[in-house]
């Protein structure tokens, strides 16, 4: 399947219509959500890559135009205009890993106006889903306040790219490591993992499961301890590790139960068997706020394994993200419906430390001090310059972390902080506005004018 016709219909059938009246000129496109979800501070910029790797190719060929056609429902000449049509213009975007509140583009995409229509819905996809995601999982690193996480959440997520997109955001913001192994192979993650119950189900005894399983790995091993009684396996694990004289760098996995209680049980009886350095790994169920309350309440846990409520973004599974027409031939435009006003023109948010973010007009200087968050990563249809890493998108996004007022690092009830406007944006804004509204205006006069005669 293409790419190119992974699209709603609607923007092919828009796409069709600008090239036939002749509307090539350049368009602005702004992309930006309108507001956090409940229970987020902030965001985090993710999908940027994805999205430039899908522009670099962006081509209709005649295939892709006959499926436009087909769609279409109409003659296999249908779609024939778009045959040739490839990506051009420029992009602008703020980096992977940065700190992004609502209202602020997350990227904007200038070229002419069928190319700039005809990506939205992939690009929507691409930013929309891996800033969820990774904007969980950057609140189960805070969580867990120091102790390592890593990603179980292949065997939940809504399908395989979205597997692969909860390894790569959960990199991004600093998990341990991934349990898939496709993704830690991609993306240079490290590989995690340790067993099911299943493997201790399929041996007569815990004893005989651990006891095999050790002998076909011979580094550390970790085993899952609560198939039976979770007390017991962890007894029974300890029995093993020491008789094979394992310990460094092993570990018991907790995957049900009071995890709290069960880990201090667990250190409990591993301390006394002389194993203090086997690790306690958590699992089942965990996000940001069960890690919380784990890490609040002291439970000796060395590591957590997040999965389902992670890699779905449980919590709040989807974005109000939108991608808007702001300029067109180089005229400013905005929509005007009810709680969903769009600003005009191509934009750029400048921070400043100590203070809230600014949507500002693309061509406005940069403060002293300040910086601009939105740089041009494409030009002509190419990256200027060579792929991001996570490497990279990491260390921006520990900066920006730093730097964020406490309210919006909370898991419980966070407070995102909100950009405001400058001044020219404001002016243009209204600008806009009254010069819409006075045509509307106009037009109902001339409407009615015209029915009285």
């Amino acid at each position: 399947m293409s790419h190119v016709t992974t699209t709603d219909l609607y923007e092919a059938t828009m796409a069709l219509s600008y090239l036939d009246h002749g509307m090539t000129q350049d368009a602005t496109f702004s992309l930006f959500v309108r507001d956090v979800p409940p229970e987020r501070g902030f965001l985090v910029s993710a999908g940027l890559e994805a999205a430039l790797d899908f522009l670099t190719g962006f081509r209709v060929s005649r295939a892709d135009a006959r499926d436009f056609g087909a769609a279409l429902a109409g003659p296999p000449h249908a779609a024939e205009s778009l045959v040739g049509l490839a990506f051009d213009g420029e992009v602008r975007a703020v980096p992977e890993g940065r700190v992004v509140f609502p209202g602020e583009p997350l990227l904007e995409v200038t070229a002419p106006l069928p190319q700039a229509q005809l990506v939205e819905s992939y690009l929507l996809n691409q930013v929309s889903h891996q800033t969820t995601v990774a904007s969980k999982a950057a609140r189960c690193v805070l969580a867990a306040d120091g102790h390592p996480v890593i990603d179980f959440s292949l065997r939940r997520t809504h399908g395989v790219d979205a597997a692969m997109h909860a390894a790569r955001t959960g990199g991004l913001v600093g998990f341990a490591g991934t349990s898939n192994v496709a993704a830690a192979e991609r993306w240079g993650l490290r590989a995690s993992g340790t067993m099911a119950h299943s493997y201790i189900e399929a041996f007569q005894d815990e004893e005989a499961a651990f006891r095999a399983f050790a002998s076909s790995h011979g580094g550390p091993v970790t085993f899952l301890v609560d198939t039976y009684d979770t007390v017991g396996g962890v007894i029974t694990a300890a029995h093993v590790l020491n008789e094979l004289r394992r310990g460094s760098g092993c570990a018991i996995r907790l995957d049900s139960g009071d995890l709290g209680v069960l880990a201090r049980q667990s250190r409990g009886i591993l301390d006394e068997a002389g194993l203090s350095e086997v690790a306690i790994i958590a699992s089942g169920g965990l996000d940001e706020y069960r890690i919380k309350d784990l890490v609040d309440s002291g439970a000796p846990i060395d590591a957590y394994a997040v999965g389902t409520r992670v890699g779905t973004a449980a919590d709040a599974p989807y974005l109000d993200s939108a991608y808007k027409l702001v300029e067109y031939d180089g005229r400013p435009v905005m929509k005007l419906s009810s709680a969903k006003v769009t600003a005009p023109g191509r934009k750029q948010v400048f921070r400043h430390p100590g203070a809230a973010d600014v949507i500002a007009l693309a061509d406005e200087p940069v403060p002293e001090g300040g910086e601009a968050l939105l740089c041009t990563v494409m030009s002509g249809g190419n990256r200027t310059g060579p792929a991001d890493t996570l490497v990279e998108a990491h260390e921006r996004f520990l900066t920006d972390v730093a730097a964020l007022p406490e309210p919006a690092l909370r898991v419980h009830a966070p407070v995102p902080p909100r950009p405001g406007t400058s001044p020219a944006l404001s002016a243009l804004t209204s600008g806009v506005r009254r010069r819409l509204e006075t045509g509307v205006l106009r037009r109902r006069a001339a409407r009615v004018d015209g029915r009285g005669r």
